[in-house]
């Protein structure tokens, strides 16, 4: 009788739980959430006032339509077993959540980690809309993240991130996306220049000047952001240790490096330093770092920091040259900063990673240059995948509710026209 009671108490039995990684991991979901208003007020701020709340919706939304999407299959398209060769994920324990109620992996509950996931998936359609910011529809964007988000976001997700994705396996320990280089910031920033460049420019662009309604407010943003970043990549980890206090120091470091090293060519091309440019730098710095956070160490994190911003500056004067209008630059800045960081963080990998590589490589040699082409080879295949996909979803939009506002829109700003508010009560929007 005791042995029967002693089996049935151990078939009844919770897996142990790490309590001190699962606090972490709760405190870096909320701090990814908490992303999400601070990109509302960084995007916010920077454009015209008529189009403020317009603009901010486009964050939040994705919060709404991302998270309910995530939930009914989003998970299990990226993080089940691979399907149709390997393009996309499933696994029916994961739809609706309903199978993960009770389960721990590695001490964490899978639902948690699942949230944590979730919240990915949410600022990286949001993170497009920077792109096109002032010139789309709402009910457009709701539809073109649904899609972007089924058909982009979670296969790429997929390949990289899950155990039996394609390039999670590359080469002798995989394609290297600590946090998101690949899978959030090239994604989006090139998905955005896509769009910005098939949609067109905003009523008036180049010619007129389309001042930022409230640069306080994109500051107040960016300080949001720097402080969830430190969930976005220190969380990354899926632990409470040496590796999430190694991320969370190269975070910050590599944010650091970028904002001083844009505010120093702003005051040797232009003899001052902007708030704006602080800021930019600050996101080119924390871009850069995303994907390296748990393989590089402080002087190689600063090092990304501090290049990303200047290739990111000679991507914005370049955008300018080409006319193409990328509002608030999501491909300036996540797009270019994402390449940066995924390809030359095989400069700055830790000599432990690397000779656990060689370990893993059949002829117990990986160098950096093995790493490199690896890296190299991933971005190629999220850049391209991103364009083809993103110019199919755009049209499909648009020749179904629609995407680009009219000029009559446009005009009205798009807190008046899709939501009937303004921002700020003001008598005249513009």
């Amino acid at each position: 009788m005791l042995l029967g009671v002693g089996g049935l108490m151990s078939a009844n039995a919770q897996p142990d739980v790490d309590t001190g990684a699962t606090a972490w991991m709760l405190t870096s979901t909320a701090l990814v959430l908490l992303m999400v208003p601070g990109l509302a007020m960084f995007y916010g701020g920077l454009v015209r006032s008529k189009n403020v709340l317009g603009t901010m919706m486009h964050s939040f939304a994705a919060m709404g339509v991302m998270s309910v999407l995530w939930v009914i299959f989003g998970y299990s398209m990226c993080f089940g077993d691979k399907v149709l060769g390997g393009w996309f994920g499933w696994n029916s324990d994961f739809v609706f959540l309903n199978g993960i109620d009770t389960s721990v992996t590695d001490g964490v509950p899978d639902l948690v980690f699942s949230m944590f996931q979730g919240k990915f998936a949410i600022i990286t359609p949001a993170l497009i809309a920077g792109a096109f910011a002032e010139r789309v529809k709402f009910k457009g964007y709701l539809l073109f993240i649904a899609i972007w988000g089924i058909f982009v976001y979670n296969p790429l997700c997929h390949w990289v991130w899950a155990e039996d994705g394609f390039l999670h396996h590359w080469g002798a320990a995989g394609a290297i996306d600590f946090a998101g280089g690949t899978v959030v910031h090239i994604s989006a920033g090139v998905s955005g220049l896509v769009a910005a460049i098939y949609l067109g420019a905003r009523r008036g662009y180049p010619h007129r000047q389309l001042r930022p309604n409230n640069l306080v407010m994109t500051m107040m943003g960016v300080g949001l952001l720097w402080v969830g970043w430190f969930g976005f990549n220190a969380g990354s980890s899926v632990s409470s240790g040496v590796e999430t206090a190694q991320a969370l120091t190269a975070t910050q470091v590599a944010a650091a490096a970028g904002a001083l090293m844009w505010a120093l060519i702003e005051m040797f091309h232009h003899g001052k330093a902007t708030a704006l440019g602080f800021a930019s730098g600050i996101l080119a710095g924390l871009v850069a770092v995303t994907p390296a956070a748990g393989v590089v160490q402080p002087m190689g994190a600063m090092a990304l920091g501090a290049i990303s911003s200047v290739i990111c500056y000679g991507a914005l004067l370049l955008k300018d040259k080409l006319g193409y209008d990328d509002s608030l630059d999501a491909f300036g800045v996540h797009g270019v900063g994402g390449m940066v960081g995924a390809v030359l963080l095989s400069f700055f990998i830790r000599d432990s990673w690397m000779a656990n590589a060689a370990a893993a490589s059949g002829d117990g040699v990986w160098t950096m240059w093995n790493q490199l082409g690896v890296q190299a080879i991933t971005v190629v295949i999220a850049v391209a995948y991103s364009i083809v996909c993103t110019l199919i979803i755009i049209w499909v939009v648009e020749k179904t509710v629609g995407l680009k506002s009219t000029s009559e829109e446009e005009m009205q700003g798009l807190d008046h026209a899709y939501h009937g508010e303004r921002g700020y009560g003001m008598l005249n929007p513009n």
